[in-house]
């Protein structure tokens, strides 16, 4: 498999950002035109090859994800690496049994706190898991997955992020509890529909 320089894939996903990201009140960036409500499936398809680079080599048996936004991503970045995905539920229902890992993450955009669940059966000490998800910003979806899979007992591999708003304390604060943190466009600043990344 031949890939690309990673330069080529951040600037994809910068363009398209500046193209078609909507910057709205409070610093929310809406990609959701194609990333996490419209899902253009052939651009994530291109970004998946840049996780498949990234972590390229390392033994990942499992995708870990949150449930609702993370999932399309996961699934086409875990069809690179042909594992399965798993994703963290946000309400427990009555098919799911009580054997479950469980933490707790606070949602900034819906301002709720959830208890995210995932089964015993699904998540072992033997996995090696890559977390993926659309965003880091404050960092408690990120915590909360990290919390599921020490847990379990897992190895975590890492994160691959879409986007990270660098501005903010989560991936500072992830990296600093020694985990991998790999995101493809890195935001410094955002204010007037402007949208400035780090290179």
């Amino acid at each position: 498999m031949t890939f690309l320089n990673g330069g080529y894939y951040m600037k994809l996903l910068e363009d398209r950002i500046l193209k078609d990201g909507i910057v709205r009140e409070g610093n929310v960036l809406k990609v959701d035109s194609f990333v996490n409500h419209q899902i253009d499936v052939d651009f994530i398809a291109e970004l998946a090859k840049e996780f498949k680079r990234l972590y390229e080599g390392e033994e990942i048996t499992k995708i870990l994800t949150i449930e609702a936004s993370g999932i399309g991503i996961a699934c086409i970045v875990a069809q690179e690496f042909h594992v399965p995905v798993v994703f963290a539920k946000k309400n427990k229902t009555i098919n799911i049994a009580n054997d479950v890992y469980t933490s707790k993450v606070e949602s900034f955009t819906h301002k709720r706190t959830y208890d995210i669940i995932v089964s015993k059966d699904f998540l072992k000490p033997e996995d090696k898991v890559l977390i993926i998800d659309d965003f880091l910003a404050m960092g408690s979806a990120l915590q909360g997955l990290i919390s599921l899979i020490r847990d379990a007992g897992a190895t975590i591999v890492g994160a691959g992020i879409i986007i990270e708003k660098a501005y903010q304390q989560g991936g500072d604060m992830i990296r600093n509890m020694g985990v991998r943190v790999e995101s493809l466009a890195r935001i410094k600043s955002m204010d007037n529909n402007t949208v400035q990344f780090i290179n």
